[in-house]
């Protein structure tokens, strides 16, 4: 995955393979009926390329329907849960015509505070989409208990 993400700017089409048969073999009900996926102003094409690739190998869409409008910080430099969720106010926008009120599945590449895929989530609900299914290729630092 660092290969893909740091080197190449293309996950393995392994990793696809990989994580379609993790989806598969969890089979969540209700199941997904379309894709999206956190939107990077630093690395555009990365995750909606890796995103086409998973939909298209699950018979799902992949819809764009997020942007990042705003460069902010990395969320592993802040210090605490409120930095980083003041830090992400505004980043993102939803568009509304093109989100589909079904079941989705949201693809981030790297996990740092959590924060990201929940405000994601709760623009995504707001929106009509009655279930969000998250899901990253990694996180940074597990929780610890």
């Amino acid at each position: 995955m660092k290969k893909g993400k740091y080197h190449d700017g293309r996950f393995a089409d392994a990793l696809v393979e990989a994580t379609a048969g993790m989806l598969q073999t969890w089979a969540p009900e209700p199941r997904p009926r379309w894709v999206a996926c956190v939107p990077s102003l630093g690395q555009p094409n990365l995750m909606p390329d890796f995103a086409r690739r998973l939909a298209y190998r699950l018979k799902l869409e992949y819809v764009p329907c997020l942007r990042k409008v705003c460069q902010n910080r990395p969320q592993k430099e802040m210090e605490n849960s409120f930095q980083q969720a003041h830090n992400l106010d505004g980043a993102f926008e939803l568009d509304s015509q093109l989100a589909r009120r079904e079941p989705v599945l949201l693809l981030d590449d790297i996990v740092d505070s959590r924060w990201t895929i929940t405000v994601i989530s709760a623009l995504l609900r707001r929106a009509g989409c009655p279930i969000v299914y998250p899901m990253a290729l990694a996180l940074t630092a597990p929780r610890q208990a």
